[in-house]
């Protein structure tokens, strides 16, 4: 450990961010490129029970406030759920279940997931599922306003939430379920409307009904209709298409339902184009203390983003993303052109964990074990497979990870992009790996404190450090 105290006494730190922090010293490139951060452990772990609000979600026109909804931020979070440990092999299991959905919707090219059907009867698994993800924002909904928390989903396109009646059943949710009879400005959607889609089973002079089962065996079932969506008291969005679910099971955590940012004609940025010009913006909170921003429109935006092309994906409600090099410290992975030319990488809100092509991981893996030799090492659980026990340490120094996108755009992710707390004694790199037959995801964790910007017009993606404060 003496090299690591020599390390350390040399560093100046430079402070990203709350309890995270850049460290320059003695692994300080001649570019000027900071290779590792030092990081509080303490700092990886929920501890505190106040909430500190990000500015941007506060005060930026057409922005909500995003928080996790185990968090302390969480209003959905109940007293028994705030002693309750989190549930990690819950959390991996749901991740590793919308990994695979994703696998299986590719080879079924399902266009957008969601079936239009006359009948009550579900369609077929249509390969989606809702993850862990868990980010929560809450709107309000009719005339007057009810207001629901959703889960949002760059995987998915059509927001919806529980309605009453429930015809069959109905998870339980923290709020009261929005009941359209007690809305003015509500409207069931006919058959014959576009929106409904071509489905001859759909008489023209019926409600167009639609159905969603989820990889992990949640579905939702229910009546197309069109309502009046608050997102903030200066932004009222008239006639949005959503889900009205008449019959509803799953784990949903306590939330309403979801909110859809995908890239089919039932998303809500599609929708509201001609008004926020089909972008929107967010960044996920560091901790479970502090509460992130959706924002809709250009307003706010970083101008600090670099961005990237989307890129066109079987999937054609998924975001498409090129990954041209991943660098662990100094050290620039094998990676060529064809890498992930094959079957390409998404970006996605759903994912938790980023999963890699196995050579890949494979590289990622042996980099990252080499700089962090100084740590005393543990065994694997689930999906990770390089853990460490840092029991009695304050802070720890851990090689920076560095995401380079096509058109020259490189993204650094934070020191909490880069770990996985299970406990103090298993902290784990907060990557897996997957067949090389298959796209990579660049997953949530990797996208905490970073403001991720969808120019869905621009046909781009931007990355800008420090996005939610």
């Amino acid at each position: 450990m003496s090299i690591m105290k020599n390390f350390l006494s040399m560093i100046i730190i430079l402070c990203v961010s709350l309890n995270w922090c850049l460290t320059e010293g003695a692994e300080k490139r001649e570019s000027g490129q900071v290779d590792f951060y030092t990081i509080q452990v303490s700092s990886l772990f929920p501890s505190s029970s106040s909430c500190v609000l990000s500015s941007k979600g506060s005060n930026t026109k057409s922005s909500l406030r995003v928080v996790h909804m185990h968090d302390a931020c969480s209003h959905l979070r109940s007293n028994k759920d705030a002693r309750r440990r989190i549930d990690h092999e819950e959390i991996l299991r749901r991740d590793q279940a919308r990994v695979e959905s994703i696998h299986s919707k590719l080879s079924k090219n399902n266009a957008d997931g969601v079936s239009m059907t006359k009948s009550t009867e579900l369609p077929a698994k249509d390969g989606t599922t809702i993850g862990s993800g868990d980010y929560i924002i809450t709107i309000g909904i009719g005339t007057p306003k009810h207001d629901v928390s959703l889960i949002f989903d760059t995987g998915s396109d059509l927001t919806w939430t529980q309605c009453q009646p429930c015809l069959e059943s109905c998870y339980s949710q923290q709020e009261p379920i929005f009941n359209p009879s007690t809305s003015s400005s509500y409207q069931n959607v006919s058959c014959s409307s576009p929106m409904c889609g071509n489905n001859p089973s759909c008489n023209s002079d019926t409600n167009c009904r639609y159905g969603i089962r989820y990889g992990d065996g949640s579905f939702t079932v229910g009546v197309l209709a069109k309502e009046k969506f608050t997102l903030t008291n200066s932004d009222v969005l008239d006639n949005i298409y959503f889900g009205c679910g008449k019959n509803n099971t799953g784990t949903f955590n306590g939330a309403a339902g979801i909110l859809g940012l995908g890239r089919g004609k039932r998303s809500l940025p599609t929708q509201t184009a001609t008004t926020y010009n089909n972008i929107f913006s967010y960044c996920l909170p560091s901790s479970a203390s502090n509460t992130g921003h959706l924002t809709f429109g250009s307003a706010g935006v970083s101008g600090s983003a670099k961005f990237t092309p989307f890129t066109s994906f079987p999937i054609p409600s998924l975001y498409g993303i090129t990954i041209v090099g991943i660098s662990v410290g100094d050290k620039k992975l094998e990676i060529t052109p064809t890498t992930f030319s094959t079957y390409g990488a998404i970006i996605d809100s759903g994912t938790v964990i980023t999963r890699l092509p196995t050579k890949v991981y494979a590289e990622l893996r042996s980099v990252f074990k080499e700089k962090m030799s100084s740590y005393k090492a543990t065994s694997g659980r689930d999906i990770f497979d390089t853990c460490y026990d840092f029991t009695g340490l304050d802070t720890i120094t851990i090689p920076k990870i560095a995401f380079s996108f096509a058109g020259g755009t490189v993204v650094d992710l934070a020191g909490i992009g880069i770990l996985y707390p299970l406990t103090r004694s298993q902290v784990c790199l907060a990557f897996a790996g997957d067949n090389e037959h298959i796209p990579a995801i660049f997953g949530n964790v990797q996208q905490k404190t970073i403001e991720i910007v969808y120019d869905v017009a621009g046909g781009r993606v931007g990355f800008a450090p420090n996005g939610c404060s």
